[in-house]
């Protein structure tokens, strides 16, 4: 008699027909409905808005794209978002003139109005240092003030960017900038020195004229990494790894270090929660060696190992030996009080005294140092040092890249490929030693201190600056204690300010009156009709609004006016015969971001 064995996985029979494993290996319609607005291109979370004619009072509602920049909230979206970063490197990447033009000198009002300020300052300087009764110099005072107050509303009226002077401030009121401490600018003895030179206003990069007479412009890019902490299990080239064996691209123990007990997880992650400061003082740095104003795009991502660093696109060429150089000489210092250990664990932390307004030890009671006394005491050592000091590694990775050529165009994809993911969703963690790694620098991020006011100071025996009692060490709220960003909590894409001359809002207007010269729309700003704009207001609509629409019949409407769109578009390009021009974000999405948008 033979015994029937069950079956093995690939052996397994399908479910019985109506029975529940049978329809739960059907897919869900909802999640169908998702994927195919996701192919289209649309909005999966639409933010629905009430507008309101004035004068009729007829309403609409009209769903706008949720503008989400990560795809595990919003596919279309994040993807959107990511095509318009790349238009705008690419716009501002190879340019061949200035990106802004200078302002346009003063007109006569503003010059009278700045005329006014200044009589204003010299008459309240005078009446500081008149002999008077104190009450009423202190009236004079708010009347010049007020006065003053007029006249900076003015000029800011007229257009003149930022203010012309700072505010006044008075003896009795606390004056942040008294309280400012100054730290030297000597350069540490142990790095190498720049040159520095007066930085020319200029942002477009020198020109190179060929054997054959044609000019060229080129450009770079340039990735910039932070120190090692630590042997880890990586790829290298013709060469083992430090563990003495080959790795492979889908090795699950690839960016996992190789003896977890020497990694130095502690400056990995202060290094993490100031590489954004350690790349301003790059650019500074970059900056004044090279004497012109060097312009970028690039965007900051984490490596394998968990340990960000950026990859730029630099208008313009610079040698890579000063790339590399300035690379070296870069540093950040940072003056905090010394956090190289924990003086108490996260589960018995220090505790708030409400009669003294202070944070107390929770063994003896006795109130921790304030951030001011600590700060004092390390003005007040002569040796003392940083508590932490933040300098780039070895690795400068820098090459040209010319304008119009396939790998300019990968070049600025490599740049983007990852701003639509958080951090932790960069690279895949498969294994246990992956996921170990992850977390050992999570609980240190946790602990390690992220600005003044930061809860973890209590930890480390220093009250944070302006501290109070709803403190909680060990769960401050800023986005570097975050298991999804590693450390990273500033902003993952960086552009300088002469870039490509224009925002975001610009490049996605270009898209927009694109699209509509295509298809024949009249633009906001056609003013050959002498009928006036309608008069409509804009409220956010609720979702228990009874003439809301489900979710559900919205996205089936969007996927149809998507589809429809979409054919509008490709037969007007047909028939003018106009392709996208290149730097025209998100062409392929622009109908369902622009146009049609409202009606």
């Amino acid at each position: 008699m033979t015994i029937p064995t069950m079956p093995t996985p690939a052996e397994t029979t399908p479910p019985r027909p109506g029975s529940r494993a049978a329809r739960l290996a059907q897919p869900r319609a909802i999640d169908a409905l998702k994927d195919l607005a996701v192919d289209h291109g649309v909005c999966i979370h639409p933010i629905a808005l009430r507008r309101t004619d004035l004068t009729t009072g007829q309403t609409e509602l009209i769903d706008l794209p949720c503008g989400a920049t990560l795809e595990a909230k919003c596919p279309p979206c994040a993807k959107r978002a990511r095509r318009l970063r790349q238009v705008q490197i690419r716009e501002g990447w190879h340019r061949t003139d200035e990106p802004l033009p200078g302002p346009a000198p003063a007109t006569a009002r503003q010059r009278d109005l700045i005329t006014a300020r200044a009589h204003l300052e010299f008459e309240r300087a005078a009446l500081q240092l008149a002999a008077m009764d104190p009450d009423d110099r202190a009236a004079e005072l708010d009347r010049i003030d007020l006065a003053i107050g007029a006249v900076e509303q003015e000029i800011a009226a007229e257009g003149l960017r930022g203010s012309i002077a700072p505010g006044h401030t008075r003896d009795d009121q606390d004056d942040d900038n008294a309280s400012r401490r100054v730290r030297s600018t000597k350069r540490r003895p142990d790095v190498p020195e720049l040159p520095r030179q007066k930085i020319d206003p200029r942002t477009v990069g020198r020109t190179y004229t060929g054997p054959d007479g044609v000019e060229h412009r080129p450009s770079m890019w340039l990735t910039l990494t932070l120190d090692s902490y630590g042997p880890v299990h990586s790829i290298h080239a013709g060469r083992p790894c430090a563990c003495r064996r080959r790795h492979t691209d889908d090795d699950p123990l690839l960016g996992a270090p190789v003896d977890p007990t020497r990694y130095d997880y502690r400056r990995a992650a202060w290094d993490a929660v100031h590489f954004p400061r350690l790349l301003d003082r790059y650019w500074q740095n970059l900056r004044r060696a090279v004497g012109w104003n060097v312009q970028y795009a690039g965007c900051v991502e984490p490596q394998r190992r968990l340990a960000p660093h950026a990859h730029f696109a630099i208008r313009g060429t610079v040698p890579r030996t000063m790339l590399e150089l300035v690379a070296t000489a870069t540093y950040h210092q940072v003056w905090w009080p010394a956090a190289d250990r924990l003086r108490y664990p996260i589960d018995r932390p220090p505790t708030w005294d409400a009669n003294a307004e202070a944070w107390v030890a929770p063994d003896t009671g006795r109130a921790l140092s304030t951030w001011a006394e600590a700060l004092d005491a390390i003005d007040e050592d002569p040796d003392a040092e940083p508590a932490h000091l933040v300098r780039f590694g070895t690795q400068v990775k820098a090459k040209g890249v010319d304008p119009g050529t396939r790998d300019a165009e990968r070049t600025i994809g490599y740049i983007t490929k990852y701003i639509t993911k958080s951090a932790v969703d960069c690279h895949t963690t498969s294994s246990d030693p992956q996921r170990a790694h992850l977390d050992r620098l999570w609980h240190e991020l946790r602990v390690t201190p992220c600005s003044e006011r930061c809860a973890n100071w209590l930890l480390y025996g220093i009250q944070p600056k302006k501290a109070h009692g709803r403190l909680r060490p060990g769960y401050c709220k800023g986005r570097v204690h975050q298991k999804t960003t590693l450390g990273i909590g500033g902003r993952r894409v960086l552009v300088s300010r002469d870039w490509s001359g224009k925002t975001l809002a610009d490049h996605r207007a270009d898209a927009h009156a694109w699209v509509k010269a295509v298809l024949g729309v009249a633009t906001d700003t056609d003013t050959s009709s002498d009928e006036p704009p309608p008069s409509v207001a804009w409220e956010m609509a609720s979702n228990d609004d009874p003439d809301l629409p489900a979710l559900e019949h919205r996205l089936l409407r969007a996927i149809s006016q998507r589809i429809q769109r979409r054919a509008q578009l490709n037969t007007a390009r047909q028939r003018v015969g106009s392709d996208p021009p290149i730097n025209v974000s998100a062409t392929d999405d622009t109908p369902t971001a622009g146009y049609g948008e409202g009606r």
